[in-house]
């Protein structure tokens, strides 16, 4: 069991237990033992004149806390040597206004994560600022991580006449990128670039299956300066990633992120209503494949110009700033390229040819990319998915069903021009 307490300066308690782990909102203890969450966020959101309501700001706390305990939280230690149960006490602002809620939180949190999760909510958290600005004149938020699906996504926003506040995660590889695509398609005063800002001694969780919550939190904060009654937060992702199939049996649960994943964003959307957070959460490219996004894009002198700079590498970091061409969301772009231009990419990457590439250490991407195609080919597409659509209603399952055998046949493609099938 993992027993965590986020909390305001002014409520964390004087002894913790040996078994306990605290962080504190915004300002620190200057403790050991306890971490702080986005040190002076708080006052620098007052500057800058943000004046959300308190749901929307104990949706941003609540967020943080997640993200706080997901990487304080290793999973080395739990019995199976992954799924982690958990004790979060999260300090909110109107924690009765959740209460209602906490089932449902903890559903959505073992889809995000995978792990067991037990929520307490105190009122343990800061107010909202209340800071003193205008509205902005944007009329929409949209997610902006320096990847070619958000750099497609604000492309076409931008190309239908579209208002786009941009928000992104600063990701230490891609802050530049982020700032340079937000000042290309929306200009000054079109984006907000934020950290979680976690700090605490000790080793970390490097799985990170909860990070992506505190993008959400960030872009329904954004959301709240807009002057729209409901603003609708952009969530651009292809369907084949947003739906992350298992390609082998055994990548069901520690190698297919939930992230973007439509069941979850339904339920985030059930919460969000529940206590009141007026945005609509939009997954837009949910049924399209990501060759079939760069073909429609609506802008394709600017995609041309600009997607090979874009990134997609799960181990961007590792090869220095490089993709590495053989993991999962590589091959999906370079298979997206060949669907776009025939093969033509700029792009540098590690690994250019996948048969020619050595096995990283870890899993075996290329071959169970190529398992994945043989078995659709062989025993049909259905065989390949087992019931990974069971979450889809039934006039949606053939649409789903559809990107996801196109996006199969986008790797095929690739994989037969490596010589690897």
């Amino acid at each position: 069991m993992i027993k965590v307490i986020c909390t305001s300066l002014d409520h964390l308690p004087a002894q913790l237990r040996e078994d306990e782990r605290a962080f504190t909102y915004f300002k620190s203890a200057r403790r050991d033992g306890v971490g702080t969450i986005a040190k002076s966020w708080h006052g620098s959101l007052k500057r800058k004149g943000f004046r959300p309501s308190p749901e929307t700001w104990d949706f941003v706390q609540l967020c943080l806390a997640v993200c706080a305990t997901d990487l304080c939280a290793l999973r080395s230690t739990s019995a199976d040597g992954w799924t982690r149960t958990i004790e979060l006490s999260v300090g909110l602002f109107d924690p009765m206004r959740w209460e209602p809620w906490k089932t449902e939180l903890e559903q959505l949190l073992k889809v995000l994560t995978g792990d067991y999760w037990t929520l307490t909510f105190t009122n343990a958290g800061l107010p909202p600022p209340q800071g003193r600005s205008a509205a902005k004149d944007q009329d929409c938020v949209s997610l902006l991580s320096g990847g070619l699906d958000s750099l497609i996504g604000g492309l076409d926003l931008v190309a239908q006449g579209r208002r786009p506040l941009f928000v992104s995660q600063l990701a230490h590889e891609d802050s530049q990128r982020q700032r340079d695509y937000a000042q290309l398609l929306g200009g000054a005063g079109a984006h907000y670039q934020w950290s979680h800002g976690i700090s605490f001694k000790g080793p970390r969780e490097p799985s990170t299956r909860g990070r992506s919550l505190a993008f959400y939190a960030f872009a329904v904060l954004a959301a709240s300066q807009l002057g729209v009654a409901r603003p609708t937060v952009f969530i651009p992702e292809n369907g084949f990633i947003c739906v992350n199939p298992p390609l082998v049996p055994g990548r069901v649960s520690s190698l297919s992120t939930r992230t973007t994943h439509p069941l979850f964003i339904s339920q985030l959307q059930r919460v969000l209503d529940g206590v009141g957070v007026p945005v609509q959460l939009e997954l837009p490219y949910r049924y399209k494949t990501k060759g079939q996004m760069m073909n429609e894009c609506l802008d394709q002198p600017r995609l041309l110009r600009l997607a090979s700079d874009s990134t997609s590498c799960g181990r961007f970091r590792t090869y220095n700033r490089t993709h590495c061409g053989r993991c999962v969301p590589c091959m999906i772009r370079r298979a997206a390229f060949t669907a776009w231009t025939g093969g033509a990419d700029d792009t540098e990457y590690v690994h250019p040819n996948l048969k020619t590439s050595e096995k990283s250490s870890g899993p075996d991407d290329p071959m169970a990319v190529a398992l994945a195609v043989l078995t659709a080919k062989e025993k049909g597409i259905d065989r390949l998915l087992g019931a990974s659509l069971a979450f889809a209603s039934v006039p949606e399952r053939p649409q789903y069903r559809a990107v996801l055998s196109n996006g199969i046949q986008e790797l095929e493609v690739l994989l037969t021009g490596d010589g690897l099938l």
